[in-house]
């Protein structure tokens, strides 16, 4: 009497059925059901038939990450950044997971929480996860970028978006900083302010380097002198908004406009201006940068810059998936530049009617 046909449990069709179910009812092992999947030379075709056979009766559906690990690489996509809070990074994962979605990635996040140390640790954690690329955007307090190094040596694809390691061999997708400290300036100076303050923020980022450079611009451009006097370096943080206003108003000839690098030290000053007993635009305009969502409710509601965010995330996706699809071939590093646009609001307006919708007032910008 020949032997009974193992057979597959039955609750095993209600449940996924895997590649040692299949191989246990051809009684074959599990290498034969894999390569006969994977199509390979060495797997006649009688066998390679009988294989897809059970594989559809059952709907067997393989463990792509599995085989991903296996092979040393995921669909995976590693994400760094300083934190999850406020408007702008967690509308830059959402473009993130998005385009990584339709490619079909899943993404790990990490918080750096603004520590280098910490994003040290958050690099280690992606490269045992053997992710296929890493997204970053630095900490404010990475002076010293040689932990990436390990990365490229490994030749695993990473991009930086917004914070970024600054040179020509870096791929990276950025806010066009500079055109968008230079707008808002222009703008200020379009109604009529001449003693423009410009809240600063760690010089060693890129992104404020490059907003308070396209403030100076401005300037320069309406034959005003950078006054020293006027630029406060603080943390981009809401208190130290208000320290910096307190600090201006105590100049011997204070200004009458301030354009902060973040909306948080934007906030900060525009509350003290009004503690000092100053109207906001009239006598102190404020304008701030990277449009928050409480930008709308102040009072008056704050004039900012989008920074484009979920466009950002998605333009981020875009370029590392360039620099996998090249699979270690040459692939000349790039950057991707968004432009700036400028939300003109009550804050700034120094007129009896304003526009609170935002305006076009995104003009053609050389650096």
């Amino acid at each position: 009497m020949a032997p009974r046909k193992k057979q597959v449990p039955a609750q095993l069709t209600t449940t996924p059925v895997s590649m040692a179910d299949l191989a246990r009812e051809l009684g074959v092992s599990m290498t034969t059901i894999s390569r006969a999947l994977s199509d390979h030379h060495s797997i006649g075709p009688a066998m390679k038939q009988k294989v897809l056979k059970l594989a559809k009766k059952y709907n067997y559906q393989p463990n792509r990450l599995a085989s991903a690990l296996r092979k040393g690489k995921s669909q995976l996509i590693g994400i760094i950044v300083p934190y999850i809070e406020g408007r702008f990074f967690p509308s830059v994962v959402h473009g993130i997971e998005t385009a990584a979605s339709k490619a079909g990635y899943n993404v790990i996040i990490c918080q750096s929480n603004e520590d280098v140390a910490q994003e040290r640790r958050n690099l280690e954690i992606l490269l045992s996860a053997q992710v296929a690329g890493i997204l970053v955007s630095l900490s404010r307090t990475t002076l010293d970028v040689r932990h990436f190094e390990k990365v490229r040596s490994r030749g695993l694809p990473l991009v930086f978006f917004d914070r970024i390691v600054e040179g020509d061999n870096v791929n990276a997708v950025v806010l066009n900083d500079q055109e968008g400290g230079y707008v808002s300036t222009r703008h200020l100076l379009g109604q009529g302010c001449r003693r423009i303050a410009h809240l600063a923020g760690p010089q060693h980022l890129n992104i404020y380097k490059n907003r308070r450079q396209g403030y100076l611009d401005a300037l320069r451009e309406a034959g005003l002198a950078e006054d020293e006097s006027l630029v406060i370096y603080t943390d981009m943080s809401q208190d130290q908004g208000v320290a910096a206003m307190r600090q201006l108003l105590a100049l011997p000839e204070p200004p009458d406009a301030v354009f902060a690098a973040g909306d948080y030290s934007a906030l900060g000053a525009m509350q003290e201006a009004r503690r000092q007993g100053l109207q906001v635009p009239n006598d102190m305009a404020v304008s701030g940068f990277s449009n928050e969502a409480f930008t709308v409710i102040t009072e008056p509601a704050m004039t900012t810059i989008d920074q484009r965010c979920e466009e950002m995330g998605q333009a981020a996706v875009r370029l590392l998936l360039e620099v996998i699809d090249a699979d270690g071939a040459p692939f000349t590093p790039r950057q991707v530049a968004l432009r700036p646009e400028l939300l003109v609001r009550n804050s700034s307006v120094r007129q009896a009617e304003t526009e609170l919708s935002s305006a076009n007032l995104v003009r053609s910008f050389v650096p």
